[in-house]
């Protein structure tokens, strides 16, 4: 920076996350390629500090991404530094894939691109070809942020495909093998092609690049309104259905139940701990007796009535237990049988088995009592939502907007290779022997 003639005023020393070296000052441009992936863990406690502290006041008001990738720490670092007049300002940072999608929906990275799509800042994301760093190969992606889009841009976010539009170097460097031409050959300036696919604004445009060394027309654009990314996650739930059966089989389960064995347990010491862990043995027994009385054949299908039947047995048996102990029994002798009665709560309602508890992504722009009904309860019809558990999620999923079918290559072509193959081991095998 000081060749080319920076302000030495302007080169800060110091973490970024720890120290702003930069504070009160806002900008009309602002370029970024932080690391990827990078771990912050050692400033936690700052950043953690800043968020809960200071929210919106500070830089991390959104949220706080996962401790394995900072990311969007740092994007929210310069989103801070956003002139709020004058014509707004305009962020361009390279990120890698995980940005795009990673954290479900009411996750520290969900929420934070949420906050971006929904307050309108988000305006493309650029899809670059791989190989174009010394010390990865992974694709990379330019998110280009704005607090001033142009009139035909609001509520719109652009995506645009340029993971073709590249050339392979003379002599690598490291993991960089390609790199984006600048017309120095003669050939097409892909730099500008790039600038010109997103100054033009285009759904659906097409260009002809080079794929497999065949030229094709491929799609390198693609317009969307902020909500295409958007979705609820809804937690759907199923009832609760038990029997109940007295067998030896289920009490031996009741003897691995932490309630029950702590019967026979004492924390004290001496004559007194020995003096209660007998009589707690003797509780065990009689519980257990009790249960037999029950009768092992008989198998109950509504937990209402069993509970009932237990209950009048341990009172006729002058048995007394503590209800941990009573929920201990419960527990082991039951079963989930989808044929027995919908066990409910004290309201009448119905309980949720928590094992059947499944979760469902309904497009933001889906009406979810629709979805459910279209898509849910044909397949499971006593099924229903959680709604004090529903959250809205955001994610951008770039490959599958863009995916391009590659045909399976035909079964000879793979049958003559595999006996290529078989002829060159035959032939290393002839030269070893």
């Amino acid at each position: 920076m000081l060749i080319k003639g920076q302000n030495i005023s302007n080169i800060k020393f110091g973490n970024t996350f720890t120290t702003d070296g930069l504070a009160h000052e806002t900008f009309d441009y602002m370029l970024s390629n932080p690391p990827f992936g990078v771990e912050w863990k050692k400033v936690l406690t700052y950043v953690k500090n800043e968020y809960e502290k200071k929210g919106f006041d500070g830089r991390f008001g959104a949220g706080l991404p996962r401790i394995s990738d900072g990311s969007f720490l740092f994007l929210q670092h310069m989103i801070a530094k956003m002139k709020r007049d004058d014509g707004g300002s305009r962020i361009a940072i390279v990120f890698n894939g995980s940005p795009l999608f990673s954290g479900s929906a009411g996750s520290g990275e969900s929420d934070i691109r949420k906050w971006i799509i929904e307050n309108d800042m988000l305006e493309a994301i650029t899809a670059l070809p791989d190989q174009l760093f010394y010390n990865t190969e992974i694709y990379t992606y330019i998110w280009i942020v704005t607090n001033y889009k142009a009139p035909e841009r609001k509520g719109k976010i652009q995506l645009i495909n340029a993971i073709h539009y590249y050339k392979r170097m003379s002599r690598s460097l490291g993991n960089k093998r390609n790199e984006i031409g600048n017309g120095e050959d003669g050939k097409l300036n892909q730099i500008e092609e790039i600038t010109r696919i997103y100054g033009e604004f285009q759904d659906n445009a097409k260009r002809k690049v080079e794929v497999d060394g065949k030229e094709q027309d491929v799609i390198v654009s693609k317009i969307f309104d902020n909500e295409d990314f958007g979705y609820w996650r809804i937690t759907v739930e199923r009832p609760l259905r038990l029997n109940f059966k007295v067998s030896e089989e289920r009490i031996a389960k009741l003897e691995t139940e932490t309630a029950f064995v702590n019967l026979a347990e004492s924390k004290k010491r001496g004559g007194v701990a020995l003096r209660e862990i007998e009589e707690g043995k003797e509780l065990q027994e009689s519980i257990k007796e009790v249960l037999r009385t029950l009768g092992a054949d008989c198998l109950y299908k509504n937990r209402d009535e069993f509970e009932k039947d237990l209950t009048y047995a341990l009172k006729a048996a002058d048995v007394k237990i503590s209800a941990p102990v009573k929920k201990a029994i419960m527990n082991a002798l039951a079963e989930r049988d989808e044929t027995a009665d919908i066990c409910t709560d004290k309201d009448g309602n119905p309980e949720p088995d928590t094992d059947l508890i499944d979760y469902e992504n309904v497009a933001l722009k889906d009406d979810i009592k629709e979805y459910v009904k279209r898509e849910v309860l044909p397949h499971v019809p006593d099924a229903w939502v959680d709604e004090s558990k529903t959250r809205i999620g955001y994610e951008i999923p770039f490959t599958r907007h863009f995916y391009e079918y590659v045909p399976p290559r035909p079964l000879e072509e793979i049958e003559q290779e595999i006996k290529d193959l078989e002829e060159e081991i035959r032939g290393m095998l002839e030269e070893i022997l």
